[in-house]
């Protein structure tokens, strides 16, 4: 049946043909554009890739939109922006379909020429070490590239649709009693500038979804 893969997009239109040409046999790109204006969603459409368009501002909106829109039975994740490599999708994907995880995340591995900002390493560091404590998964990266069942992420029913979406993807497999792990990918350099790690402000307003996040679920606890 082959493994979709959700690409949230805001004007990725340089990376997209490098992304979608190193799609792996059996992957089917998911582009969600989240209100491009640079041609995006065309170019991917151009490129064989499934399109869907969410109005709705936000990195858990378009995330969630490719979600409901995908149909196969693992489901996996990563940015749009070539940072990284579809290419390493297997690895990730590997052990969902193979029964010996129920989430995998991609710890990403700095390589040179990528940006990976110390302000951004230390705030995904400091969520780490909180997720660690909270699902007792050994993890050391809120990694962007992931994969997991599609039908029982959708039973979690993730709330968020801001940048505390993958936090909240975590939190709430971690309490269901999912089986997380992560393995290496390669973090290469991006096309362009990143939404969130680019700049203090980004990485801060991203950290602020993530906290909001894990204050609901306390208060849920």
């Amino acid at each position: 049946m082959g493994i979709d893969v959700v690409l949230p997009c805001l004007n990725e239109a340089a990376a997209l043909p490098w992304v979608l040409g190193r799609m792996p046999d059996g992957f089917r790109p998911i582009v969600v554009d989240n209100g491009s204006t640079d041609g995006s969603a065309k170019i991917a459409v151009g490129l064989g890739a499934t399109v869907v368009c969410e109005p709705h501002r936000g990195f858990g909106a378009a995330c969630h939109a490719g979600l409901v829109a995908a149909v196969s039975d693992v489901v996996c994740f990563m940015d749009a922006d070539a940072s990284l490599d579809p290419q390493q999708l297997p690895r990730v994907s590997g052990p969902v379909v193979a029964g010996e995880a129920d989430l995998v995340l991609g710890r990403r591995v700095l390589r040179p020429g990528a940006s990976w900002p110390v302000h951004a390493r230390l705030g995904n560091a400091m969520l780490a070490r909180r997720l660690r404590r909270r699902t007792s998964a050994s993890l050391h990266d809120l990694g962007p590239m992931r994969a997991c069942g599609r039908v029982a992420l959708l039973r979690l029913e993730l709330v968020d649709r801001r940048f505390g979406y993958p936090l909240e993807m975590v939190l709430r497999a971690g309490a269901a009693g999912w089986r997380i792990r992560e393995t290496e990918v390669d973090y290469l350099p991006r096309e362009g500038r990143s939404k969130v790690t680019g700049t203090v402000r980004g990485t801060l307003r991203a950290i602020g979804d993530m906290r909001r996040v894990m204050a609901r679920r306390d208060g849920a606890a």
